[in-house]
């Protein structure tokens, strides 16, 4: 086979794929059209109601959650829809419960625990404060690891960062699942 005919093909290949690609593309235009007008929009763009949705968020009231893990959740939760400002007066109060849960792992011929799973679900509820109205409802979950050492201080300190990454990461889902509900409400 001489090098003309291999570019020949080639560039046949090439062509094909070019006729196959615009296919596609004309096929799935439609279903692309269709997302501007309804279906995808920016997060954090205005909401339907042309409030933007940083409005929204500092309209939501956090209720108070128990325990040190509980209260890191709370205030992350704060900060992510204030940004450290005033709130506004509330329309919407989220109330948050959550379970804990410690597994070990990796555990010795001893019986000693190497590792330990720090683990939290959290169910929550978004409620329309003027007429008591649950608008809408899930459970969120995380789970960090964490290392176990000789030392008592070393242990305490190890569990009380997997706790702080476990509420950081419930915070941040939390204000997504909540940001995109606020961004699809009225």
């Amino acid at each position: 086979m001489s090098s003309a005919e291999t570019g020949g093909a080639q560039i046949m290949m090439n062509r094909r794929s070019l006729v196959r690609g615009l296919m596609l593309l004309a096929a799935a235009a439609p279903a692309l059209a269709a997302c501007g007008s309804e279906g995808l929009h920016p997060l954090y763009g205005a909401t339907p109601s042309g409030v933007g949705l940083d409005k929204r968020m500092a309209q939501v009231e956090f209720a108070p959650i128990p325990g040190r893990v509980g209260q890191r959740i709370r205030n992350e939760m704060i900060f992510q829809s204030t940004g450290g400002g005033q709130a506004a007066p509330p329309v919407l109060r989220l109330e948050v419960a959550i379970k804990e849960s410690l597994t070990s792992t990796l555990v010795n011929i001893q019986g000693d625990s190497l590792n330990q799973i720090y683990a939290i679900e959290a169910s929550f509820r978004l409620i329309n404060i003027n007429d008591k109205q649950v608008v809408f409802q899930g459970s969120s979950n995380a789970r960090a690891g964490f290392e176990r050492f000789v030392s008592v201080y070393s242990n305490v300190r190890a569990r009380e960062d997997a706790e702080n990454r476990v509420a950081k990461t419930i915070a941040e889902d939390l204000k997504i699942r909540l940001a995109t509900y606020l961004s699809r409400a009225a």
